[in-house]
């Protein structure tokens, strides 16, 4: 009866963090770009009362043994990089990316993050940076007094500068090997590490399987509503059932301390 209450305890803790998890998710439903994340489990180690195979006295062979498991635990949080909605804003450095890509931002400490939240914005400078003030990297300072941007499905910048139509150095996106490595900085960032492999930069939009960019919009959250719903309702009555079970081994306890009286 120990087993279980220990095994039940784990489950309570498990999924605790899975509630945690869809309220994250729920929160960011209206986050730009936010990626939901899946909490995944793993059962622990079993204590093996009777082996499988095991020879038996008369010569025979057990085909099935005895095993107890010892509860649960999460193992990751995986991020589902799945597409999201896509909103208009006719904002014209409001840029969304259709398809498989980061955008690339250099942080204050010289690293570099990667986004897909393309809610760009000019700064003082004319430099286009997040809404943090991070500069896309690789960009051009877009000049005074231009009058209007016209950014390509490919990438391509063009400006109008007193009437002047110039070209500037064009968007690239970035992609990673394993992008659910990536590891989450908030902000709508993340950061490369060695699970997430080698950065593959410079990629062209709409080329060699990148996504495309679409000017005037922006990638809504990924997370659906009544899935997380549902979720958590799973997740509540897996909790109420461990509960239940942690509930129904003291009462067992407390009947054998009793035997006696």
């Amino acid at each position: 009866m120990l087993r279980a209450l220990w095994a039940s305890a784990s489950g309570m803790e498990a999924q605790q963090m899975n509630i945690d998890n869809i309220a994250n998710n729920l929160a960011n439903v209206n986050t730009t770009a936010f990626k939901k994340s899946n909490v995944e489990f793993q059962d622990l180690m079993y204590q093996t009362e009777r082996a499988a195979g095991a020879a038996t006295a008369s010569g025979g062979q057990i085909p099935t043994g005895i095993q107890i498991g010892h509860g649960s635990r999460p193992v990751s949080t995986a991020k589902s990089f799945s597409q999201g909605s896509m909103q208009s804003t006719g904002v014209p450095l409001d840029l969304a990316i259709q398809g498989d890509g980061f955008f690339e931002v250099l942080q204050s400490d010289g690293t570099s993050a990667y986004t897909r939240d393309g809610s760009f914005k000019l700064n003082s400078s004319g430099q286009v940076v997040t809404a943090d003030g991070l500069p896309v990297k690789g960009l051009d300072a877009i000049p005074a007094g231009t009058t209007s941007i016209t950014i390509g499905s490919d990438g391509s910048i063009s400006v109008m500068v007193a009437g002047v139509l110039t070209k500037k150095t064009p968007i690239t996106l970035v992609r990673f090997p394993n992008e659910t490595g990536l590891q989450s900085v908030g902000q709508n960032l993340y950061k490369a590490t060695d699970s997430s492999g080698t950065a593959e930069t410079g990629g062209i939009p709409g080329q060699n399987g990148f996504g495309t960019i679409s000017q005037g919009f922006l990638e809504m959250s990924n997370v659906e509503t009544v899935q997380e719903m549902v979720n958590m309702i799973v997740a509540q009555r897996a909790y109420e059932v461990n509960s239940k079970a942690i509930q129904t081994a003291d009462q067992m306890m407390s009947l054998a301390n009793n035997l006696r009286q």
